[in-house]
């Protein structure tokens, strides 16, 4: 009967004393939040564009984002068939709507794309490695808090493909392609190589 009693009240002690750690580590998360808030609308959080990113600002956005779109964005095929004219249509979209902040078929870096917080990737020096379904959603629905909008209500859903065959082909254009890229940029299109940049290098 001691012996039962022994173990009845070590588990109540034990019991309480997790509910008790449980309960202190949520009134120490709420405190943190309701200080960081409180900063925050002090002014204490900088605001300004012209800095760069901390490392550890850009390691919690790029995991924040990768575990976003793993669990969002739908693993679908694109329609569009990279044909030499869906590839050069694809060019001629991003030429228009993505190069000023991504860099152009002139392969400089945009100045544009530098000033933002976070600097924006250059797409045509560090082409993506990641799969077209993954790229079509971040066209599709933007980047929150960064300079990358959603595109949903601007292009539609065959130009944003189209975009994205391109975008994920960069290095491996077809001689009709890069003939179409050499006429109209003076520059020949990137050669295939190992430095490539995925979805995590827009935060």
């Amino acid at each position: 009967m001691r012996q039962h009693q022994t173990f009845y009240i070590l588990g109540f002690l034990t019991e309480g004393f997790s509910m008790r750690f449980l309960l202190g580590g949520v009134v120490v998360v709420l405190i943190l939040l309701v200080v960081g808030i409180g900063l925050a609308l002090l002014g204490f959080f900088p605001t300004n564009a012209n800095s760069t990113p901390p490392r550890f600002e850009q390691q919690i956005a790029t995991a924040a984002f990768d575990a976003s779109m793993e669990r969002r964005a739908p693993r679908v095929n694109n329609p569009i068939p990279p044909t030499d004219e869906n590839l050069i249509d694809g060019l001629k979209i991003y030429t228009m709507n993505c190069a000023l902040c991504h860099g152009g078929l002139d392969r400089q870096p945009s100045l544009v794309g530098k000033s933002l917080y976070p600097p924006s990737p250059s797409l045509i020096l560090h082409p993506l490695d990641d799969p077209e379904w993954h790229v079509f959603y971040a066209i599709r629905t933007g980047v929150r808090y960064t300079g990358m909008p959603a595109w949903d209500k601007t292009l539609s859903e065959s130009d944003t493909w189209k975009v994205t065959a391109f975008l994920t082909r960069v290095e491996k254009l077809p001689p009709a392609v890069q003939d179409f890229w050499q006429k109209s940029a003076g520059v020949a299109a990137p050669a295939e190589s190992h430095e490539h940049h995925d979805h995590a290098d827009h935060k």
